[in-house]
Formats: structure tokens, C-alpha cells, sequence
């Protein structure tokens, strides 16, 4: 009986417990947009209360009722929130409390705890505030706007820009310039050779907040110069959130489509990897495979090329829509005797199936006339037809948080898998009139699969000392990735005069298979101190700090390509028949068997590694009364080392080159920031920057792989080769920025800026075309002269309240960039195109920069009311012409159209409480395509690449419990 009392007690007190409320939210200073730590919040007329722990934020539990909530600070203005409604077994959010210093006695401040609920004022202040030129959204404006994914929200950040529907950009520079991070630490993405994270998996509520750095701080890695977007997840949910949301999306043109090409895949392709059916054959990593002539018997010989899968061509089927599905939990518990102490836990699982079919898809390799009054270019290579694709993305998200008022300790999990299907049907023509061309018409069809994983662990532990100004912030991250593509299948038959088809190496090509297998380890650690102080009578800040990243890279391609022991004969061709039993070696005709097309050593396999060390100092201080300055130096100590070799050395030859853990990158450099902040008004600043950044070459590029491009037939060739005049010394790119900014900031998240910004490169990388290749497309990282560019931004978010009270709900928002840039050529370059020099064309020795837009356009028209639960977005981007690769003589340059996209965004929340909410989008409303281009003189465009997206209509629905 004594047994059953205790439970009752303790489910009565449960349920007693239940039957509460809690009031939650966060405090910041107003001058600095920081959070206060140790600030009283009390129940009016109560003795019921809490002190904001070491994030500003605080919890109380109280009955169900209404509530004047009094926030005091010593020195602070106290403030008194009315009005504060708490339910029984929910959470009253009331965030953003700010505090304002006070030199002498006030009366407290009164506000309602419906004024405050929906206020941006504390993202402005940490933007008006901030050491580097700042832009974001916070999660308040998110739980607003209903955006589903990282990568909707980030449409709403201006100046950024979206590229393929899931890499973020700033200011137009693309990948190279460009970086994002998560919770302040570098990690790889799905695609290991981007800087940028893939970001539409990362589901909204589950972020804290994504900022947009313009400019380098000496906190910041100093490997970017366009923008740093760091996007910070949530570890401590204000309120108990399981959100269970489902979507599809459909384009008229990809789906239901009886045409969409595939093949047969695995098991596990549902879930983003292969089961085994693309592995290669174990035979086949032998040193002496069996092939006929070698001492093989006839049964070994034909049992190798049984053990790899006999499919080779295409099958159409009707493509499905895209659908997805995704859910996540979180909360916070109290713990302790006094409640004090928190734990929180996080986690997410999505789900995401995309099918794209492209039936006019065209790759093109043009070339130049030699004959200056000739303008025209002629094509040497044309691939036309169909492509289907199949992508599946499953994201894992799971954390856990213990902290106090003085203490914080995170650990967050990550898995991401991503696996792409692809089969294609290509006609090609190549003219035997054009350099270094054969000339013939083939039918290619095309197999490929590519599965991609990222494992990240991330320790964070933050710690104030009390009432010392000391700060400690530590950070640990190894991340572990793949990225395979297993046998990777391409067919092609020649046709011939007569219009009978065969197989030829010198035209189509032999069918031949790839497997390309990639592993990377990232290892990452951090220290950042900071003290406060007080300087000039107002508040200065110390920070310095540490870190380490080691990086390792283990690559390797495999080549296989069929032989003919025999004549062929093919009077009914047809490619998926091709590895029939009869058509195998010893039976005649044909007589197939599969050779190595791989050395010993192999030059497609090398081990790459990188040691990058930091330090850095910075101070922040006034040193004039509305004068802030942020000085700061950062050191960063990098030696990257490599293991591989070039195919003369593979050959045999032992003049080739040859590195064994050789160095390839060997650098200490120092990188000085300087940012001063002139504070014209209260809401008004003039900032100017100056920081010296580096872009460094990625591992696929200081390498010597040759990887190839099935479908556009194109070669990339690691920067590590030799070839004419470049000595296959590729380094990195040193550079110099400087920014002017003037801003303004409005109530409502409300802004107005611009901008003058100017950037000087020391041995920038681009994309190169190597002219000593003629008979194939082949393409090279290289340094090219020294660059310059200069632009100038402006940027707004307008609220169209002041043009009628009718439009309050309405905000406008822009950002325009327009630059300028120019590439000292080098001799070799210069001299190349002036060989090709048409009449009436002058050949100067400065062109654009590779990857960098002429301009940039964003712009949005938003709708939102919080009270109907009703948003509406409809977002506008465009870059100008972008040089791609860069051409040489005989080759034009390549770049990329401008790509007009338009976006319409709407989602509705419902019920009392807006729990379930229902979104609609359509994109690219212009229904433009996606198109890269050769450029000559007075000639017409010509592709290089075309894919054309269509236009596609998408539905979602979320619930939140």
C-alpha cells in the first residue's frame, strides 16, 4: 500500500505539474544587440521568477493565467511586460527582451507581450552592431514566414543568391569565393570539391539563425572573399516542437513522362546507395586480369567478363513526381532542484525522391576559324538527346545540450546520404574538317550512379566566468565523407557510311566502364576567449583564439573497356544485347573481352592530405565616442602534401614526376582585418573594411587525375600536369579587399544600404582550356595573370506601410550589384588569342574574371500576416553573362547565360493555434533553361551545355503537435 501511495503521489504531482505553464524568452542589451546574462525576471506581485542564464535566456514555471513579467538589469532600464497569457502545458514565448542602459532613475518601461511577440528589432541591433558587414534571418522571422528548408529562408537574406536550388552565393562570386559554415566550424558538403554546403537539408526549425558575413573578420577562416553564410542550429527549442511535414512537386515536362529513361538499379537505390550490383568485380583488382593471348583459359576469360553486370543500355519507363517527407523533435527539460539547470535534444529525418527528365538536351565543342574574315564558329563535336535522372537525399539530424546559467555542453549529429541515378540517349556528330577531328556519327547510351555520404560529430562547450568578462568557447568536429561513382557505363555505336553500325575506337569509342571511389576525413577543433571590458567609458571586447583542420583524401578511378578478339558483326544492333553470351569471347563473331585500361602504379589514384594550423587576436573598441574600431590579425600555417603521379611515370618512364607525400602547398601567412564603424546616428553607420584573404586549390585540383565527363565527353585534368607553357605549379590566390558601406536601419527589420567594394588577386585559379589538346576537350586549374575588380551594392528592405496603411503587410526588398573585373592575360594567353584574331576585332591583354558576374539582381515582394497566418513571397534572381572556362586560340571561351528565375512562395497556417500550415510554390514562372555557350567575335552563340528545368508546381503540408 505504502508502494502505491508513492505512486500516486508522484503521478498526482505530475499531473499537477502538467497543468502549468511556462513562460520563456531572451534578454540583449539594445546598444550591442548582445545577449545579458544574470538578468532578474519576475511574476509581478510574486516572488516566482528566474535569471537569464549565459545565452539570455530564462524559464519559468507558472498556473495558467495572465501575467505582468518585470525585467530588471543593474545600470538597465527596467521594463515591465504586460498582458502575458500562460496555458496549461504550453510555452509562451516572449523573445527579444531589450534592455537600455540608464544613467539615472526611470519609470519602468510598459510593453504587451503582443507588441513583442513578432518584433526583428534584436537581428537589426546585432546587425547595426556587428564587426563584419552582416545580414540574415533570424529563427523569429522564420516561424513567421513558414519556409521549409534552410535554402526557402535564405531567399529572403538579401544579396544572396541560389544556385541549383541548393548552393548559397554572395555578391555573384561563385564556389571558389564563397563559404559556408556550420555552427562556426568548416565542414565538406555532399559535393567534397565545393565550399559550399548543400543547404535544402537542413529543416527550418531546427535553426537558430543563418548570417551572412560580407566581410572577413580575423575570427573567420581567412579561405573566402565573396561571402561567409554560417548557419546555426538550434540546441536548446524555446518550445516543445514535432513537426511532421509532407510535400510533392510537379513539372509538366519531366513527369508522367513515358519517355524518361533508367536502368535497373539495386536494392538500396530508395535509400541513396548501391547494394552491390555496380560492384566492381573483385578479379578485376588484380594486377593480371584474364584476357585472351595471356595464358587465361577460355572459361576464365569469358567468367571475368560475366562477373560484371551485363546491362548496358538505357530503358524508358513513366517517371513518378518528386515527393518528400520530414520530421523532428525537440525540447527542453528542466533539471536540477532548483531548475537551473537545462537539457535539450533535437532531431530531424528527411526524406527526398526527385525525378528530372531532359529530352532535348545538347553538349557542343565549337572551334575557331583560323581565317580572320571567317567569324563563324564550326562545331568539332555534337551531343544530342535525352537525359533521365533519378536523386534521393536523406538527411539525419540529433543533438543534445546540458547547460546552466554559466555552462553550456552541446553534441550534434549529422548523416546525410545522397544517391543519382542517370541514364542518357545521345546522338553525336563529329566533323572530320575540324582540328584534330576524326569525323563520324555515333549512338551513345549512357549508365551512371553516384552516391555521396557526410557524417559529422560536433562538440561545443561555452563558458562564462561568472561576473570576470572572461568568455570560452571550444569546438570539436570530425566529419567523415564519401563520394563513389560505380561503374559507370558508356556504350557507343558507330554508324558508317552505309548506315550499318559497329563499334570503333577512333570515332564512338569502345564500351568501356568506370568506377571512380572517393573517402575524405575532416578534423576539426577550436578555441575562441573573449573578455569584456570597458574603454573610453564604453564596452570593448578582447578575442583571440585557436585552431587545427586535418584534411585527408583517398581517390582512385578504375578503367575497363571491352576488345574484339574477332571481326564484328551486328546485323541487329542493339546495345542492351551487346554482352549476350554469343556476342563473348571465344565465340566468333565479335569474340568480347574486357581489358584494363589501368597502369601499375596508376596515375588515377593518389592520397592527399592538409594540416592548417591558426591563430588569431582581435580587438574591439571606441576609440572616439562614435568611432568603433576591430583590428585583428590572423595567422594561418598550411602544408598540404600529395601522393600520385603523372601517366609518363605510370608508363614506365621514370623521367615522369612521381611525389610520395611530397609538399605541394607550404605556407605561413599573416591576415590583417581593419573595420571601423562611424555611428552617424542611433540607427545610422558608415563602415569601412579592409582584410587580406587567400583561395586555395582544392585536392582534385593540386592533383594529377584526369576525370572524365561521360555524358559531355570532357576531360578534367589536375592542375599538377605539365603541359606547354604551364609548369604544373599551381599555388593559391592571394587577396586584398577593401569595402565602404553606408547603412540605415528602420524598425521592422527594415534597412537601406550601399556599398563600394574593391578586390585585388594575386594569382587567381580558373578553369583553362589546354590548347596542346586538340583531338579531345580537356580542361586544366591554372593561375592565370594577377586580377582586379571593383563593384558597387545597394540593398533594401522597405516595409510599403508608408505608402498606404492598406500595404503594412507588404515589404519590398532588392539588392543590386555591379562589378567590374579585370585578368592581366599571360603571354601565352595573349598570344594565343591574337593568332586567332579576327578583322575588325582588337585583342586586348585584360579580360573578365572567370566566375564572376558583370551583375546581380535579387528581389523580393513579400506578404506576410502573422494574424491570418498568411505568407506570400515572390522572388526574382538573375546573374549577368559569366565566363565559365577560359579559351585559348583555337577554342572559344565558354560562359554562362544569364538565367532569369522566378519564384513564387505562398504557405497559410491554420487552426487557433496556426499549428497546421499548407504551402504552395511554383518555380522558374519564366520557365528558363540552363545554358553555357562558346563566345567569338561578330559570331553567333553556339552551345556548350544545355538543360532546360522546366517550370514546376509544388504542395506541402506541415503539422506541428
Amino acid at each position: 500500500m505504502r508502494r502505491i501511495g508513492i505512486v500516486m503521489l508522484l503521478l498526482i504531482s505530475t499531473f499537477t505539474y502538467a497543468q502549468k505553464g511556462t513562460i520563456r524568452g531572451n534578454v540583449y542589451e539594445g546598444s550591442t544587440g548582445e545577449t545579458l546574462v544574470g538578468v532578474s525576471v519576475i511574476v509581478e506581485g510574486t516572488y516566482t521568477g528566474s535569471s537569464t542564464d549565459l545565452d539570455g535566456k530564462f524559464s519559468i514555471d507558472v498556473d495558467p493565467g495572465t501575467y505582468n513579467i518585470q525585467v530588471t538589469f543593474i545600470s538597465f532600464q527596467p521594463i515591465t511586460i504586460s498582458d502575458v497569457v500562460v496555458k496549461p502545458g504550453q510555452v509562451t514565448l516572449l523573445n527579444n527582451i531589450q534592455l537600455n542602459e540608464s544613467t539615472i532613475q526611470l519609470q519602468d518601461v510598459v510593453v504587451s507581450a503582443r507588441a513583442l511577440r513578432n518584433t526583428e528589432t534584436a537581428l537589426q541591433t546585432i546587425k547595426r552592431n556587428a564587426s563584419a558587414m552582416l545580414d540574415g534571418i533570424s529563427s523569429a522571422k522564420i516561424s513567421l514566414i513558414g519556409d521549409a528548408t534552410a535554402v526557402e529562408a535564405a531567399k529572403r537574406v538579401t544579396g544572396v543568391t541560389i544556385e541549383g536550388g541548393k548552393y548559397i552565393y554572395v555578391r555573384g562570386l561563385g564556389d571558389r569565393y564563397s563559404k559556408t559554415t556550420l555552427n562556426n566550424v568548416d565542414i565538406p558538403g555532399l559535393d567534397p570539391d565545393r565550399n559550399s554546403l548543400q543547404m535544402d537539408i537542413f529543416p527550418t526549425n531546427l535553426i537558430e539563425n543563418m548570417m551572412v558575413s560580407k566581410n572577413f573578420t580575423a575570427d573567420m577562416p581567412a579561405d573566402f572573399t565573396g561571402g561567409r553564410l554560417n548557419v546555426e542550429t538550434k540546441d536548446f527549442p524555446e518550445e516543445k516542437v514535432m513537426t511532421l511535414s509532407v510535400s510533392s512537386s510537379y513539372n509538366p515536362d519531366m513527369h508522367f513522362n513515358s519517355d524518361y529513361l533508367t536502368y535497373d538499379g539495386g536494392k538500396l537505390d530508395f535509400l541513396g546507395m548501391d547494394d552491390g550490383t555496380r560492384e566492381l568485380p573483385s578479379v578485376a583488382r588484380k594486377t593480371k586480369i584474364p584476357v585472351p593471348f595471356s595464358g587465361a583459359s577460355d572459361s576464365e576469360v569469358v567468367n571475368f567478363v560475366q562477373s560484371f553486370n551485363p546491362q548496358l543500355g538505357v530503358q524508358p519507363k513513366k517517371s513518378f513526381i518528386d515527393y518528400s517527407a520530414s520530421f523532428s523533435i525537440g525540447d527542453q527539460l528542466n533539471m536540477g532542484s532548483r531548475g537551473d539547470s537545462k537539457l535539450g535534444y533535437i532531431f530531424s529525418l528527411s526524406y527526398k525522391t526527385e525525378y528530372k527528365f531532359y529530352d532535348d538536351v545538347r553538349y557542343g565543342e565549337y572551334q575557331r576559324y583560323i581565317d580572320p574574315n571567317l567569324y563563324e564558329m564550326r562545331y568539332a563535336t555534337v551531343q544530342d538527346g535525352q537525359i533521365g535522372e533519378q536523386n534521393v537525399l536523406i538527411g539525419l539530424l540529433g543533438g543534445l545540450a546540458f547547460k546552466n546559467n554559466y555552462n553550456k555542453i552541446r553534441l550534434t549529429a549529422m548523416r546525410l546520404q545522397n544517391g543519382e541515378s542517370r541514364a542518357a540517349r545521345l546522338n553525336m556528330q563529329n566533323d572530320g574538317a575540324a582540328v584534330g577531328q576524326s569525323g563520324y556519327i555515333a549512338e551513345s547510351e549512357n549508365l551512371e550512379y553516384n552516391q555521396r555520404s557526410l557524417t559529422n560529430v560536433l562538440l561545443n562547450g561555452k563558458h562564462s566566468l561568472k561576473d570576470s568578462g572572461w568568455e570560452i568557447d571550444w569546438r570539436l568536429s570530425p566529419t567523415y565523407s564519401t563520394s563513389d561513382d560505380p561503374d559507370i557505363r558508356k556504350t557507343a555505336f558507330t554508324i558508317l557510311p552505309n548506315g550499318s553500325k559497329t563499334f570503333s575506337a577512333g570515332a564512338g569509342g569502345n564500351p568501356s566502364r568506370i568506377w571512380r571511389e572517393l573517402t575524405e576525413i575532416n578534423a576539426a577543433a577550436r578555441l575562441d576567449i573573449s573578455k569584456n571590458y570597458r574603454f573610453n567609458d564604453k564596452k570593448a571586447q578582447l578575442q583571440f583564439g585557436l585552431s587545427h583542420t586535418y584534411k585527408k583524401r583517398d581517390y582512385e578511378i578504375l578503367f575497363f573497356d571491352i576488345q574484339f578478339a574477332s571481326t564484328q558483326s551486328w546485323p541487329d544492333p542493339d546495345i542492351s544485347t551487346v554482352l549476350d553470351p554469343s556476342n563473348l569471347y571465344p565465340n566468333r563473331p565479335n569474340g568480347i573481352y574486357y581489358q584494363s585500361g589501368n597502369n601499375n602504379p596508376n596515375p588515377n589514384n593518389y592520397t592527399s592530405n592538409v594540416n592548417n594550423s591558426a591563430f588569431y587576436v582581435s580587438n574591439e573598441m571606441y576609440l572616439m565616442a562614435k568611432l568603433k574600431t576591430i583590428i585583428g590579425l590572423r595567422g594561418e600555417r598550411y602544408l598540404q602534401r600529395h601522393t600520385g603521379r603523372d601517366q609518363q611515370y605510370a608508363s614506365g618512364d621514370k623521367n615522369g614526376q612521381n611525389l610520395d607525400n611530397n609538399e605541394v602547398l607550404n605556407s605561413l601567412d599573416l591576415f590583417p582585418s581593419v573595420n571601423l564603424i562611424y555611428e552617424i546616428t542611433s540607427n545610422q553607420n558608415l563602415r569601412a573594411a579592409y582584410a587580406k584573404t587567400i583561395a586555395r586549390p582544392s585536392f582534385k585540383e593540386l592533383s594529377f587525375a584526369q576525370i572524365l565527363d561521360p555524358l559531355s565527353n570532357t576531360i578534367f585534368n589536375g592542375g599538377l600536369y605539365k603541359y606547354g607553357d604551364w609548369d604544373g605549379q599551381l599555388t593559391e590566390t592571394y587577396i586584398n579587399n577593401y569595402d565602404l558601406r553606408w547603412e540605415l536601419f528602420f524598425e521592422q527589420g527594415q534597412n537601406v544600404s550601399a556599398s563600394i567594394f574593391y578586390k585585388q588577386f594575386d594569382n587567381p585559379i580558373e578553369l583553362v582550356r589546354i590548347p596542346e589538346q586538340q583531338t579531345s576537350t580537356e580542361y586544366q586549374p591554372r593561375n592565370v595573370g594577377d586580377a582586379v575588380l571593383w563593384g558597387i551594392e545597394f540593398e533594401f528592405n522597405q516595409n510599403l506601410n508608408f505608402v498606404s496603411p492598406l500595404l503594412k503587410h507588404l515589404n519590398v526588398n532588392g539588392n543590386i550589384t555591379l562589378v567590374d573585373s579585370d585578368v592581366d592575360m599571360t603571354t601565352a594567353e595573349y598570344n594565343s588569342r591574337k593568332s586567332y584574331e579576327k578583322t575588325g576585332e582588337e585583342i586586348k591583354d585584360t579580360r573578365q574574371m572567370a566566375g564572376q558576374s558583370p551583375y546581380v539582381i535579387n528581389a523580393g515582394l513579400v506578404y506576410g500576416n502573422a494574424d491570418t497566418g498568411l505568407d506570400a513571397g515572390l522572388f526574382y534572381n538573375v546573374k549577368g553573362p559569366t565566363l565559365l572556362i577560359v579559351g585559348a586560340g583555337l577554342f572559344p571561351d565558354i560562359y554562362q547565360e544569364s538565367f532569369h528565375s522566378l519564384n513564387l512562395s505562398i504557405n497559410k497556417k491554420f487552426g487557433e493555434e496556426k499549428r497546421t500550415s499548407v504551402d504552395f510554390k511554383v518555380s522558374n514562372i519564366l520557365n528558363q533553361e540552363n545554358l553555357n555557350y562558346y563566345d567569338s567575335y561578330k559570331a553567333e552563340k553556339q552551345t556548350y551545355s544545355r538543360l532546360n528545368p522546366g517550370r514546376s508546381f509544388s504542395i506541402g503540408l506541415s503539422h506541428k503537435f
